[in-house]
């Protein structure tokens, strides 16, 4: 596991209040670099463990005879990132996972731990389905997996562009989800129920 480094993150705050042309010493902005320091140790913990560690961290499961077409889907779990490119936050996340039990089936809080978990580094919304995707196949034992996200990124609705209602939509599919179109199709009519 590694460790943030917040003292780092705390002096870099510090100076970068100093660049944009105000006094870091101020009454306001006193306390600043250390609350960034701790949020950024809470919003990015992710960044503190590989993909098979969180794995491990979740993996919890149940002995589960089902059949060779049961799927498990979990959708709209709400989490948020931020893009590697700004460091800009990505909101109104909804993320759904679903895969084919292989004879064990996990806690289905441990699929919105790990969704959660892998949006908390500096991301790409491609990466974030692809983690999340890995991360279930080890956790699971399953190769068959689904994941689809979508969300605002405010480094295109808040800056740059400036298009407030644009989202975008990322699908990672993996075994069987990715060769299977009647797998694919009957995973799309079970997201689209309300």
């Amino acid at each position: 596991m590694k460790k943030i480094d917040t003292q780092a993150i705390e002096e870099h705050i510090r100076g970068i209040l100093t660049a944009l042309g105000d006094d870091p010493d101020r009454e306001g902005l006193k306390e600043t670099p250390h609350r960034v320091a701790m949020m950024y140790a809470e919003v990015f913990d992710g960044m503190n463990y590989s993909n098979e560690e969180i794995a491990e961290m979740f993996n919890k499961s149940f002995e589960e005879e089902s059949g060779s077409e049961d799927f498990v889907l979990v959708k709209d779990i709400e989490t948020f990132s931020y893009c590697e490119h700004h460091i800009a936050l990505m909101y109104d996340m909804k993320i759904s996972v679903a895969y084919i039990p292989r004879g064990r089936v996990l806690g289905l809080s441990k699929i919105a731990r790990i969704a959660d978990m892998a949006c908390r580094r500096l991301q790409l919304q491609e990466r974030i389905g692809a983690d999340i995707a890995e991360i279930m196949e080890m956790a699971s034992g399953s190769p068959d997996v689904a994941v689809m996200i979508e969300a605002c990124h405010s480094c295109m609705t808040a800056r740059g562009i400036k298009k407030p209602s644009a989202k975008t939509s990322t699908m990672t599919l993996r075994g069987r989800f990715k060769d299977d179109v009647a797998l694919q199709n009957r995973l799309m009519l079970q997201m689209n129920m309300g």
